[in-house]
């Protein structure tokens, strides 16, 4: 099961909060609220949750834990459907920036990424763009060799946004259909990176006029809150347009995918599940919810 250690964390509590059958409502509740906050759903998103779940469960006349489970579960997905990501793979013309700090699986998704468009039949060029961290560029290569796509690399400590303007003139020259940058990841809060990035956009935007274009960011379930917070400093500057959630499959705080979509109201696109450049799967709000209570 994918999603066994999220699930051992939400249903396997849950289900012992109703062993005792003198267990008054509203301290289930509570306890239903500390196994979310626990599994990283966060304070705010859970405490809206066991809200609005205590409100309905004062209308049913006999509670059980089924009942408790499947008003659990609409409480969930509602949170979930509330940022639905527009996808437009079949778009002819795309540019992805990749953002996200170091660790997190950036370079994976890229390539995870390319095999997902160039199995559409689209012709797909990779920017190496982080040329502060060592190997970096390496990886990406290495990468773009087993999607079998092109890789365009600058020098070591090279200006990101000269890599990335040559990568976006060749993208134009040679007709490709999908170009995806790659974005330095480290110090996250600090300015000059994020200026960096802006730097970045403002390239593409300037050689790259018509064409979809969108910011992904790449985002380690197993951070939990920490999550949350490289979420917001990202946001603030770079406009993410959606997640890329990696190793969902392998932490029990894989709760704080509804803090990303309820608190930071951004969708999350894809989420990693492995190491494989196929083990990615788009985001399923219902499939999500089902596979964890």
């Amino acid at each position: 099961m994918i999603f066994s250690k999220i699930k051992e964390a939400f249903s396997g509590k849950i289900a012992s909060i109703f062993k005792s059958n003198s267990q008054d409502i509203d301290e289930a509740i509570d306890q239903i609220e500390e196994t979310l906050i626990l599994a990283d759903v966060g304070i705010t998103t859970s405490t809206e949750v066991c809200d609005n779940l205590r409100k309905k469960l004062k209308k049913e006349d006999n509670i059980t834990e089924e009942i408790v489970n499947n008003l659990l579960k609409q409480e969930l997905i509602s949170i979930l459907n509330k940022q639905e990501y527009l996808d437009d793979e079949d778009v002819d013309k795309k540019v992805i920036l990749v953002v996200g700090v170091n660790g997190v699986g950036k370079t994976t998704s890229i390539a995870k990424l390319s095999n997902i468009y160039k199995n559409m039949g689209k012709k797909v060029m990779l920017v190496a763009g982080d040329t502060f961290r060592a190997g970096a560029r390496e990886q990406l290569q290495i990468w773009s060799e087993v999607a079998g796509v092109e890789c365009i690399c600058g020098a070591d400590n090279a200006d990101p946004a000269s890599v990335i303007f040559d990568g976006s003139k060749q993208f134009i020259e040679k007709d490709y259909d999908v170009l995806i940058c790659d974005t330095a990841g480290r110090l996250h809060n600090k300015k000059n990176l994020m200026d960096e990035i802006e730097k970045i956009k403002r390239t593409i935007d300037k050689n790259i006029e018509t064409c979809s274009k969108e910011v992904l960011m790449v985002i380690d379930a197993t951070t939990g809150q920490n999550a949350v917070e490289q979420a917001k400093a990202f946001y603030d500057k770079t406009s993410v347009d959606g997640i890329i959630l990696t190793k969902l499959d392998s932490t029990a705080k894989g709760g704080v995918v509804f803090s990303i979509i309820n608190e930071l109201s951004i969708p999350i696109k894809y989420i990693g599940i492995g190491e494989k450049i196929e083990d990615i799967r788009k985001f399923e709000p219902k499939e999500f919810v089902e596979g964890i209570i």
